[in-house]
C-alpha cells in the first residue's frame, strides 16, 4: 500500500502500513510494520523492528522500541511505554558513547488481544499472553499469563479474565 503523509508526521519510507491503517499527526515511525486496519495515535514512536499487528490500536505518547512485537486485535493505552534493554547504558566501558554494536536487543512479544492500560511500563524479555489485561500504571516484570489480569508495581496476578 501507498502511504501519503501529512507534513506533521515523520514517517520514514521503510515503514510498511497495511491497508485501512489510520495514523495521526506528530508521530514518529521508522523501518516499522503497521498492519492493517490498525490506528497509531499522536505523539507515537514506533521504532525499527518493531511491528504492530493487524486491527490495533496504539493510544498518544506511547513509545514501541525496536524488538516489540504486538499481535493482531491489541489495545494499548496512553503513554505506555516498552524497554528492550535490561541494563542501559549510555557510555562502554571505556567512556565513549554506546552504538548499536554496543548491545543487545531483547524482545517483547504482546499477543493476540491483549490489553496494556494507560502509563504501563513493560520491560524486555517478556511475553504477554493472549488476551491478558495489564492495569493501568503497571510495571510487567515477567511472562504474563494468557486470559489474566496483572496490575501494580511490579505487576502481580490479580484473577483471570
Amino acid at each position: 500500500m501507498s502511504y501519503s503523509a501529512s507534513p506533521l508526521q515523520k514517517i520514514r519510507d521503510d515503514v510498511v502500513i497495511g491497508d485501512g491503517a489510520f495514523i495521526c499527526d506528530f508521530v514518529n515511525l521508522y523501518g516499522c510494520k503497521v498492519g492493517k486496519n490498525s490506528k497509531i495515535g499522536p505523539f507515537v514512536e514506533i521504532q525499527k523492528n518493531a511491528e504492530i499487528g493487524d486491527n490495533c490500536k496504539i493510544s498518544s505518547h506511547t513509545f514501541v522500541c525496536e524488538g516489540v512485537t504486538i499481535e493482531d486485535d491489541v489495545f494499548v493505552g496512553h503513554g505506555v511505554m516498552f524497554v528492550n534493554d535490561p541494563f542501559p547504558r549510555a557510555t562502554t566501558g571505556n567512556g565513549t558513547l554506546q552504538t548499536e554494536k554496543d548491545w543487545t536487543v531483547h524482545k517483547t512479544l504482546v499477543k493476540k488481544g491483549a490489553s496494556i492500560g494507560s502509563g504501563a511500563v513493560i520491560l524486555c524479555d517478556v511475553v504477554i499472553g493472549e488476551g491478558a489485561m495489564i492495569g493501568a500504571g503497571a510495571v510487567v516484570t515477567k511472562d504474563v499469563p494468557a486470559g489474566t489480569v496483572v496490575a501494580g508495581t511490579p505487576a502481580r496476578l490479580l484473577r483471570s479474565v
